[in-house]
């Protein structure tokens, strides 16, 4: 088994080098755009049960979105579902012969990581303007500056770290089980693997939007209605 630290390069365009975790992460991004494509081909008024299971997926990621938030889900729900299908998608290709998770890989989990920083100032600016975006700095007070811009980098940082040790350290677990013991003992060790991919892909998208949504609201001037609710 490869190093998590050091990726296979197969062929590079131009300075950039194609490793495998890339060509894994392509693959997952085509099968994605694809099944969306097939899933949400000719919706109807009156949904079958193909529809109504879609339907169903997105009312739970809205209800989710407004539980976490208390704001309106429709501004959230295309990054954060595709973020935590995505994260979900690339935890379980591990269960593909003679595939590894893209997510136990560092440029990967980097990448995620870096998206979601953007994300955060996208939202924020979108949200709550410019001026509001930078006022989120200031809160509660403007001593709180330095230590807000600090932990804008620092919470992505531990996002990244989380995500790479939890997978990296399940494909390592199985991978050393499996070579010592055969293919048959490994078997539950792998339910389990794909029960953290699945809470993995959960708690990182969760942060995400729990990070976006404290930018918007902190950006937003006292007058306006916050997005979380505050409990009477």
């Amino acid at each position: 088994m490869n190093s998590p630290l050091n990726s296979v390069v197969y062929f590079q365009i131009g300075p950039v080098p194609i490793t495998q975790a890339i060509l894994t992460t392509w693959g997952i991004m085509l099968v994605l755009v694809g099944a969306a494509l097939v899933l949400t081909w000719r919706l109807t008024l009156r949904p079958g049960k193909r529809q109504a299971a879609i339907e169903l997926i997105v009312d739970m990621l809205d209800t989710q979105i407004r539980e976490t938030t208390g704001a309106e889900p429709a501004p959230y729900r295309a990054f954060i579902g595709s973020l935590f299908l995505f994260i979900l998608t690339a935890n379980w290709a591990s269960l593909l012969p003679g595939i590894e998770p893209p997510t136990a890989k560092l440029e990967t989990d980097a990448a995620l990581a870096l998206i979601v920083f953007a994300s955060v100032i996208w939202f924020g600016i979108r949200g709550a303007g410019v001026r509001g975006y930078l006022r989120s700095f200031a809160a509660p007070n403007i001593l709180m500056i330095p230590l807000n811009i600090l932990e804008s980098v620092t919470r992505v940082f531990s996002m990244f770290v989380r995500l790479f040790g939890n997978v990296m350290s399940g494909v390592f677990v199985i991978g050393i089980v499996a070579s010592l013991a055969g293919l048959l003992v490994p078997i539950p060790l792998m339910a389990l693997d794909l029960l953290t991919g699945l809470v993995q892909a959960y708690i990182f998208a969760v942060l995400a939007l729990v990070f976006i949504a404290a930018t918007v609201e902190d950006g937003q001037p006292d007058a306006e209605i916050p997005l979380k609710k505050k409990e009477t």
